[in-house]
């Protein structure tokens, strides 16, 4: 879809709204440049324009392919592709949604094709067309009027994405356990966003190149690098700042599997010991409770009752106390604390 076409001459624009292909290919030869602006469009529209002006096949394909590192690439007749990745945060979803946008530039026009809705260039044209002194310059104006707008629309999710972490951050150094997920959702973000930023320094290095552009444009290239070298910096901090509180993370989260394990090993010991006290009572009900007439002959008064099973519950139960009290106070002997100790040099003889 066509969304604007405008022919600029001497600074600037020629006529009011759109104008169709093939007027806009005409208007390449009358002197000046033509600004067409695309998003998202179809196989046979871009067919249409790569007949209308004359692009290079491999070009057009490569436009309508994603990519997920901006690269720069030169034709034979002159035709520079640049691919850009722009970004977007949103703050209900707390995702960021990219973009891409693809310029042809020539001497003549320059051709934006947008892929996905971070890719609006409505600021940069309207912006643009308000300084007639760099349109002068010609198709390079537009490029770094583009340029210029990826780079500063990156600084609000690197904002938004310093938020994030310092709330993921606070959570896990105050020794509550954060959720993983989300320490990798950020992390695999804040990696695509670097894969953004990163190779864009390459691309816009090489058109930093001494007598490529009109040297009036080169302080604004350098000013887009600036901005640029600044916001590659505070992402590669955050990705080296999530790797450390992912590790702090998986720190905590081992700290309280540990103290459940330790809650749960006391409460096996507290079973262990219930039960090993009632094995042996188990035993003497057991017996007693057999039908042997030795016991049915003796056992024919509430003393004789006492005497073999109170008592005889009794004394193994407080055998057994005894013995698991002696047990607990004196734990078995650790290994020598001088085994693990540096030996000492010997003395030095007096004599």
């Amino acid at each position: 879809m066509i969304v604007d076409c405008a022919h600029y001459r001497d600074g600037r624009r020629q006529q009011e709204g759109s104008m169709p292909l093939e007027q806009a290919a005409a208007r390449c030869r009358q002197g000046g440049f033509v600004w067409l602006g695309l998003f998202e469009p179809g196989q046979e529209e871009m067919d249409n324009v790569r007949k209308c002006f004359g692009l290079h096949e491999l070009a057009v394909e490569d436009a309508r392919t994603s990519h997920l590192r901006p690269k720069a690439e030169r034709y034979e007749d002159g035709t520079e592709l640049i691919i850009l990745r722009t970004a977007r945060y949103d703050d209900e979803r707390e995702e960021i949604d990219t973009g891409e946008i693809s310029v042809f530039l020539a001497e003549h026009f320059v051709i934006t094709v947008r892929q996905g809705i971070a890719s609006e260039l409505h600021g940069a044209r309207a912006r643009l067309e308000r300084r007639s002194e760099l349109l002068r310059a010609g198709t390079a104006s537009t490029l770094w009027a583009i340029l210029d707008q990826v780079v500063d629309s990156y600084a609000p999710v690197v904002a938004e994405l310093d938020r994030d972490i310092e709330q993921i951050e606070a959570t896990v150094f105050s020794g509550v356990v954060a959720p993983t997920e989300r320490i990798y959702f950020l992390r695999r973000e804040v990696t695509d966003f670097y894969r953004a930023v990163h190779p864009l320094l390459a691309v816009l290095s090489r058109q930093l190149q001494p007598g490529k552009y009109p040297a009036e444009l080169l302080p604004y290239f350098h000013n887009v690098h600036d901005h640029l070298l600044l916001v590659n910096e505070e992402v590669a901090a955050q990705r080296d700042l999530l790797t450390t509180v992912l590790e702090a993370n998986i720190a905590v989260v081992s700290v309280e599997q540990n103290k459940i394990n330790l809650q749960q090993s006391a409460t096996m010991e507290r079973l262990t010991i219930v039960a090993t006290v009632f094995l042996p009572l188990s035993f003497v009900v057991g017996f007693f409770g057999q039908n042997f007439a030795w016991l049915v002959r003796h056992i024919d008064s509430f003393t004789a009752f006492l005497d073999l099973t109170v008592v005889g519950l009794l004394l193994p139960t407080l055998v057994l106390y005894v013995w698991l009290r002696r047990r607990h106070g004196h734990p078995a002997p650790l290994m020598p604390e001088a085994s693990n100790a540096v030996p000492h040099p010997p003395r030095a003889s007096t004599k």
